[in-house]
């Protein structure tokens, strides 16, 4: 560890976002809700039949036209799906009066659409900007001095120069020159880290004040980051299968509900039932067998915890994330950034003489610290002015790459110097083996303190920890990139048992995997880009929304938005609480569905009770979801806990 200039922050993915209504399907489902809503301000307020009803119909149109599309090209294909029932019992909904219901169910399926494409959209945007942390061009060294280059055109064995402030362009081994990089994009590590001959450098990372010339390992398609692209984008696809309930019966539903309506339709009319009876009788079980409870069986509970979670901070993505949530049976932390601040702070401060106290000792690292930029730094300088610690002034500053800084403070040389200058002390050997960085302050080349300096830990880690702990019944994973004596202290503080350290992003997913082999349902908390496969792989993944880079954000399933650790468990809870409203539905909705079937087939359902029925149901299972949207169905689950 040095103490330097501050290098350039860590680059920020650049952000290519698809505009909202870019798409044709956010464009289409905003027109059908627009010409639902006028049609239903004309119904209300009396305006002429005629008006309303063409309303209602545009809204069909401009709503319908693309899943009846996709519905009639699965037809060709021999399979039916609900897209296709859906608009079918909507035209059925119209046939016999009930034109209301049958646009509402338009535009609730035109919407899911339209956010199901958004995500997609956003999240490739966020993967195809993840390829440009690493810079376009490099400086590549050839005997005849040095030459400026594509970084796509990089081969391996290629030998580059880094100059103090760039971002490096390919991952590399350093041949000469001693730098602190900046590397947490690719590790999620808090702290700049010394690089010297020998050690390994990451493309996309952001080096610090030195210069490097380093010898190319990989070619640009293979490096770390691209590979974080890639597993993202893999990732992201394979989740995309994930449906909802009423989606994985789908098949087997539309199938049966045709087929009865048509043999309702041709049966009696084969035994001499007239026409107009036979299908009358066939559209009033179309009605009543619709899936239009059971979709709203499933729909309100989940949006409803939707809007309570957000009101709380925690933003869920879609329907599907919310459900999927309840079934997480193990959680996965991040490090940095998550269960810590991310932000280096002094913690301690150790004395090796008696003629200087722990106050003495820090103005002093201070007042040569105060020229310099560089994170270690800052730490050091806020530390001072929080103690009332007040700085001397400081002359013939220098700051050395890969040693330290130095300067005069009061006619003596101060340094804030790497350890590694003064190998053995016994206060060093103690910090480290705690986890925390340490440099040595001297005063005239003579050691006078060390001090330590460390990621805080958030102070609601522990109580986050132990509630994630109660609601999923077993305690979390910690996966980091960081070393693994700090990740285990960390780990000992707040209550985990099971750590993996100096992870890659590819070591992440491997170890998310691994756990789902196991037969678990990880849910995978993080905020770095190099946390971004992992979120993107695991069953469902949440970002912490504060520092989170936007890959990650895009990423991720659930962002939580204050950054408060605590909604973590209380939003699994409250998944679980929707999911047990969505089963009660299900059977609310199915009881309706078999009681007015039967009665139909069996008997004969007037079609007033028919739609009557079948609407109250609507109503009953609609109504008895939003009960989640009150505040108590979030706070009176384990967060408040955590708060208390």
């Amino acid at each position: 560890m040095v103490v330097l200039t501050r290098p350039s922050p860590a680059p920020a993915v650049p952000v290519r976002r698809t505009r909202l209504f870019a798409l044709a399907e956010v464009r289409w489902a905003a027109t059908a809700l627009v010409l639902f809503l006028i049609g239903l301000a004309a119904q209300l307020t009396g305006a002429p039949e005629w008006l309303w009803w063409g309303l209602y119909l545009a809204c069909y149109a401009a709503g319908g036209w693309e899943p009846g599309l996709a519905g009639l090209r699965a037809l060709r294909a021999k399979t039916l799906d609900v897209d296709l029932l859906m608009v079918v019992a909507a035209l059925g909904a119209a046939a016999i009066g009930q034109i209301t219901e049958g646009a509402l169910l338009i535009v609730i399926f035109a919407t899911s659409g339209a956010m199901e494409a958004l995500a997609t959209a956003r999240t490739e945007d966020s993967v195809r900007g993840l390829v440009d942390l690493a810079p376009e061009t490099a400086t590549r060294l050839t005997d005849g001095g040095e030459e400026t280059v594509r970084a796509t055109e990089l081969a391996v064995g290629d030998v580059l120069l880094v100059r103090p402030g760039e971002r490096i362009a390919a991952d590399a081994t350093v041949l000469a020159g001693g730098s602190e990089v900046d590397q947490a994009t690719i590790t999620g590590e808090p702290l700049p880290v010394d690089k010297t001959a020998g050690d390994e450098v990451f493309a996309g990372t952001s080096n610090g004040t030195g210069a490097l010339r380093i010898r190319v390992d990989r070619r640009a398609a293979d490096s770390v980051v691209a590979r974080i692209a890639v597993l993202v984008e893999e990732a992201s696809r394979t989740k995309a299968t994930t449906q909802l309930f009423i989606e994985k019966i789908e098949q087997r539903y539309s199938v049966g509900m045709v087929a009865v309506t048509v043999a309702v339709f041709a049966v009696p009319l084969l035994l001499g039932e007239t026409v107009q009876r036979a299908l009358l009788r066939a559209m009033t079980f179309m009605i009543v067998a619709s899936p239009c409870a059971v979709v709203l069986a499933t729909m309100p509970p989940l949006l409803a915890a939707i809007a309570t979670a957000g009101r709380h901070g925690v933003l869920v993505k879609s329907a599907v994330v919310m459900e999927r949530l309840g079934t997480t049976t193990r959680v996965a932390f991040d490090k940095t950034g998550t269960l810590t601040r991310g932000t280096p702070e002094l913690v301690e401060i150790r004395c090796l003489s008696v003629y200087f106290g722990a106050d003495e000792v820090l103005r002093l690292a201070a007042s040569v610290e105060v020229p310099s930029e560089h994170p270690l730094a800052a730490a050091v300088v806020r530390a001072a002015r929080a103690r009332g610690v007040a700085p001397g002034a400081v002359r013939d500053f220098v700051a050395r790459p890969g040693r330290g800084v130095e300067g005069v403070v009061g006619g003596h040389s101060v340094t804030v110097v790497s350890p590694a200058a003064f190998p053995g002390l016994a206060e060093v050997t103690a910090l480290q083996e705690l986890g925390h960085t340490a440099v040595v302050v001297t005063v005239d080349a003579e050691p006078v303190g060390v001090l330590g300096i460390a990621d805080r830990t958030r102070a609601e880690a522990a109580a986050a920890v132990a509630a994630v702990t109660a609601v999923t019944g077993q305690p979390p994973v910690l996966l980091t990139g960081d070393n693994r004596v700090t990740a285990e202290r960390l780990a000992a503080e707040v209550g985990i048992g099971d750590v993996r350290a100096e992870l890659l992003p590819d070591d992440k997913v491997a170890a998310v995997r691994e756990l789902e082999a196991a037969g678990e349902r990880v849910t995978v908390v993080g905020d770095g880009i190099n946390d971004a496969p992992a979120l993107a792989a695991a069953h469902t993944g949440i970002a912490l929304g504060g520092a989170g880079s936007d890959l990650t954000l895009r990423t991720a399933d659930a962002v939580v938005v204050r950054d408060d650790l605590g909604t973590v468990a209380a939003v699994i809870a409250l998944s679980r609480r929707a999911r047990r409203v969505v089963i009660a539905n299900l059977a609310i909705a199915a009881t309706f569905i078999v009681v007015l079937v039967t009665w139909d087939l069996a008997g004969t359902l007037p079609l007033p009770l028919g739609v009557a029925g079948h609407e109250g149901s609507t109503i009953l299972v609609g109504l008895n979801g939003l009960r989640l949207l009150r505040s108590s169905a979030f706070l009176s689950e384990p967060r408040a806990r955590v708060r208390g």
